[in-house]
């Protein structure tokens, strides 16, 4: 019996490597034809401030990203609520198991370029009509008939439509891979740009309230002025508008300080009354002097949106050769053997087997023209995904263009918020003195209290801007998943 299924199975083989694969072949886009990013060349460091987080960065052409980017800032407790993260983060978890899931939709495609084998056996209770010849050769009228079968069918792939459809098939898992290395850069560069604003409104809050004590401290004593009838009501009146301006500023920050941390929670897999307590400081932050700048060309390697991207052209491009391989003929090869008795002691003895080879070709001749405008579609889609790639280059340019420049501008920034603190500071040391000598009053000494406490609040502002910044970068170039050791994959 075995002898019988070989001339079927090599002619399956013989058409299967002989055969070829309609549709285009995949071909990767060529990379951007362009040196940089800005139309005019950034300089090669940021400008260099006289305060805390105030050092120059340089930007070092081709440059790697190490996987774990977020260490070069050296805060153990950033780098403790990005390992959370990664531990427990929801979103994280939904990616790895659609990666799983796509993993096993391309090996299951793949069982279509193979035969399939089914094993059979059925049993029945059969009484034969006497008015008919007898059906077995025992002339029994009842009997019991016992049928064990081993069935082979294949359908050689003539014109590639399975082979592209298993091509689509590990494209989309591919996509599924990147797009799990998205969601891990997105995590990673979400909670370290939580903790940085969460850290920088806690300064502003601190210098919040130390600017509401200072109005309260003036005000005290122009009350005191008042009762003495040494200033008149209308000062007084000027002077607790302010202190009411200022106390109206603080719950704005204390909100957005709350909210920060429900987002810290929520990030790091954890509900709302169970924050982390890492608490991140932006003293205690180190800024990474050197920056890396990665070239076009380079870039559609690393950024994971890109490669999502690139994959589903891939998958579009081998839908199109499914759609043409499914307008032409197609073959189906077949085997059938086994043995039927009406005891099981005797199914294969001889005279109690069977079997059938079988081969059949299909060629579809109206289908009220579905399978051509499923071409067209499919073609239609291919377009599409080109322009989402060309989309998602773009935009990924754009993206380091800008954050090149926010860093550029940040540095400058923060150089200018320093001048004002200090000359600000300055100007609370003058106004202190010339009211110890009585040269002015305290409405004075306030004003320049006010202004300096605000430099300090834009300081704080400006500095955790240019770590924010800093970080973005590491996310814009694609946050080194090529040097984490543990890949996803599709292994």
């Amino acid at each position: 019996m075995r002898l019988k299924l070989y001339p079927v199975l090599g002619l399956s083989a013989a058409l299967l490597t002989s055969a070829c694969a309609v549709g285009p072949n995949f071909q990767r886009p060529a990379a951007p034809a362009i040196g940089g990013y800005t139309p005019a060349p950034l300089p090669r460091a940021t400008a260099q401030a006289a305060t805390l987080g105030g050092e120059a960065q340089r930007f070092v052409d081709g440059a790697d990203i190490p996987a774990d980017w977020w260490t070069l800032f050296h805060s153990p407790a950033l780098n403790a609520l990005v390992a959370a993260a990664l531990k427990a983060n929801p979103d994280l978890e939904a990616a790895k198991a659609g990666l799983r899931a796509a993993r096993e939709t391309y090996q299951a495609q793949r069982g279509a370029l193979l035969p399939e084998v089914d094993a059979g056996y059925s049993v029945s209770r059969q009484q034969a009509s006497t008015t008919l010849a007898p059906p077995l050769s025992s002339n029994d009228d009842l009997f019991t008939l016992h049928t064990v079968q081993l069935t082979v069918s294949y359908a050689p792939d003539v014109f590639g439509g399975v082979r592209r459809q298993v091509e689509s098939a590990r494209a989309q898992a591919d996509a599924q891979r990147f797009q799990t290395e998205a969601v891990y850069l997105t995590v990673t560069s979400n909670v370290v740009a939580a903790a940085i604003q969460e850290a920088s409104l806690r300064d502003q809050v601190e210098a919040t309230g130390k600017i509401i004590a200072a109005i309260r401290q003036v005000t005290e004593v122009m009350r005191r002025q008042l009762a003495l009838g040494q200033i008149s009501g209308a000062d007084i009146a000027v002077q607790e508008t302010a202190l009411a301006q200022a106390e109206q500023a603080l719950p704005p920050l204390e909100k957005q300080l709350a909210q920060q941390r429900d987002l810290i929670a929520d990030l790091t897999g954890h509900p709302s009354s169970q924050a982390p307590a890492e608490r991140l400081d932006l003293a205690a932050l180190t800024l990474p002097p050197d920056l890396p700048v990665s070239l076009p060309a380079r870039l559609v390697e690393q950024r994971p949106d890109i490669r999502a991207a690139e994959a589903n052209l891939h998958s579009a491009s081998a839908q199109v050769g499914v759609a043409i391989a499914a307008r032409l003929p197609s073959l189906t090869l077949s085997a059938n053997a086994g043995g039927s008795a009406t005891n099981i002691a005797n199914l294969f003895s001889n005279g109690a087997g069977f079997w059938s080879v079988g081969a059949g070709l299909a060629q579809p001749i109206f289908q009220g023209g579905a399978l051509l405008h499923k071409q067209r579609a499919a073609e239609a889609s291919l377009d599409q995904a080109k322009a989402q790639y060309r989309s998602a280059v773009l935009a990924a340019l754009q993206n380091v263009a800008d954050t090149l420049q926010a860093l550029d501008a940040d540095a400058r920034a923060l150089e200018a918020a320093a001048g004002a603190e200090q000359a600000a500071a300055r100007s609370v040391a003058i106004a202190r003195r010339q009211l110890d000598l009585g040269q002015v009053g305290g409405p004075t000494v306030l004003a320049a209290e006010q202004a300096y406490q605000q430099t300090v609040i834009t300081l704080a502002q400006a500095r955790a801007q240019r770590y924010a910044d800093t970080a973005a970068l590491f996310q814009a170039l694609g946050g080194g998943w090529w040097n984490r050791e543990e890949k996803y994959s599709l292994k």
